[in-house]
């Protein structure tokens, strides 16, 4: 099967002489959510750019869908959907007429561009604001307009970079059920982002990037399998006894009602429960310290360090 995107020995070196990229090698499949994950700086908006065609890359290949960028970037383009952090249309053109003149540079003829626009501004919430000007909009419906332009020649693969910066939690929520929802109606969707609580919720697959050089690239529940610890915080039904100690676990008391319990790799968490309740404590809630993603991602970078 072909990949969605597959890249071979990528580098970039810009002319002050900084390695952006170290010769990175990534394959996505086709219908996987995929997250690239890095810190600022670390090589994802200059992979992003190559594969766009808006940086050029000093060695290496990429294919989408199985184009050769180098020998036919029209032909590529035609399956790639790009999101970019920054707002880059008119801001004084209406809503309406960004979707179809951005229709219009794939060939698609007015009449089916007019029900593409229709079709889209439907599922992204945008119809009211249809006739509106771009500049009109606020924040988040700025950026559910860049995907809706990503998605008007109906892409098979979509790059979406830092696509909720700035989207409040709501917003946030429907954007993840539509992309979900295109995702599984059999778009490829590679998400880059800086929740990486959002790339445990959407994504299958990640990798992560450091330094110009990719430091692990897997499934997430593989990645996840091997966290060697993690932190509960658990709130309890009334107040803990000061000193409290579990037999094995490292326990903190927070406050009077919440202890923090941190969990090696292989122990069980139901010991901590038997040992509350035998002691008369009820735990009410419980919830990590920290998303389990970010930890790992943490770990990986200080080893590639």
């Amino acid at each position: 099967m072909t990949e969605a995107l597959k890249i071979e020995g990528l580098q970039k070196t810009y002319e002050n002489g900084f390695e952006a990229l170290k010769g990175i090698d990534l394959a996505v499949e086709p219908g996987d959510f995929f997250a690239l994950l890095g810190p600022n700086g670390a090589g994802k908006s200059t992979t992003i750019g190559i594969v766009s065609s808006l940086v050029a890359k000093s060695a290496g290949k990429v294919w989408v869908h199985g184009v050769d960028i180098d020998r036919d970037f029209p032909g590529a383009k035609r399956f790639l959907g790009i999101v970019p952090q920054e707002f880059n249309f008119n801001v004084f053109e209406k809503v309406e007429d960004i979707l179809t003149n951005q229709a219009g540079y794939y060939g698609i003829p007015l009449r089916e561009a007019m029900a593409r626009t229709d079709e889209v501004l439907d599922r992204l919430g945008l119809t009211e604001k249809r006739h509106v000007r771009s500049r009109m909009l606020s924040g988040g419906m700025k950026r559910r307009l860049m995907i809706a332009r990503a998605l008007i020649h109906q892409p098979r693969l979509l790059i979406l970079d830092e696509p909720t910066a700035g989207v409040d939690i709501e917003m946030r929520r429907s954007m993840y059920d539509f992309l979900r929802e295109i995702n599984a109606a059999g778009t490829t969707i590679i998400l880059t982002t800086h929740y990486l609580e959002e790339a445990e919720a959407l994504c299958r697959n990640i990798a992560i990037i450091n330094d110009g050089k990719i430091v692990t690239n897997r499934s997430i529940k593989d990645l996840l399998r091997d966290l060697h610890t993690e932190v509960f915080i658990l709130d309890c039904a009334v107040d803990v006894p000061p000193g409290l100690e579990i037999s094995g676990f490292d326990v903190k008391i927070l406050d009077g009602r919440t202890v923090q319990i941190v969990i090696e790799k292989g122990q069980d968490l139901a010991e901590v429960f038997a040992a509350l309740h035998s002691r008369g404590i009820a735990v009410v809630s419980m919830r990590n310290e920290a998303n389990r993603l970010e930890q790992m991602f943490v770990n990986l970078l200080e080893q590639s360090a």
